[in-house]
């Protein structure tokens, strides 16, 4: 666990290698995945510059090295180096672009089967590291995709093998490969 959501917000973490979620919790202890952190992200920005508790918590997902700026450290280097509030500036605009598309694909993709796909979809852009192959390794259990996608794990084990099936994706250990993005896209609206 880097932080919990709730916890006095005192650092960014830059993710140098790994992979963590990012979750939210309701007061019913059901769990929501924001979304998959790799290298290069930036955490907790947002509550650190608003001076506020962190709004998600963040595990990571397989062994991770992160670098931990304090909130005084970072506002401090941002004065001295006015390209990093530049950047900064970039960075919160793409966390915003990572929300919007997430509520785009809970609120209007009609079927459990359009936001599953558009959440691998998603996911072969972001993880596949620029490959031109749509490939990248999934260290969420189905329960946790689940979770993303709006639905349940037997859902998303039924779809999943149905997009197996249908020759949209193959399942190579823990890595998934996109075989038909066309169709799969067509599946996510």
């Amino acid at each position: 666990m880097v932080f919990k959501e709730g916890q006095s917000a005192d650092a960014v973490y830059l993710v140098c290698d790994g992979q963590l979620k990012l979750y939210t919790t309701s007061r019913e202890g059901r769990v929501m995945i924001v979304r998959l952190a790799r290298p290069g992200n930036l955490l907790g920005l947002s509550a650190v510059m608003d001076r506020a508790d962190y709004e998600i918590s963040a595990e990571t997902l397989m062994p991770t090295i992160l670098r931990r700026i304090t909130q005084p450290d970072f506002v401090e280097f941002q004065y001295k180096y006015p390209e990093v509030g530049r950047h900064t500036s970039e960075v919160l605009a793409k966390d915003y672009r990572y929300i919007f598309q997430d509520a785009r694909r809970l609120a209007l993709s009609g079927s459990a089967s359009g936001r599953l796909a558009r959440l691998l979809l998603d996911w072969s852009e972001e993880l596949g590291n620029g490959c031109p192959e749509l490939r990248f390794k999934m260290s969420l259990t189905h329960e946790e995709m689940a979770s993303m996608a709006g639905t349940s794990r037997e859902t998303v084990t039924r779809l999943l093998n149905r997009y197996e099936r249908g020759k949209l994706i193959a399942r190579e250990g823990s890595s998934i490969v996109i075989l038909n993005p066309g169709q799969l896209d067509a599946f996510a609206g």
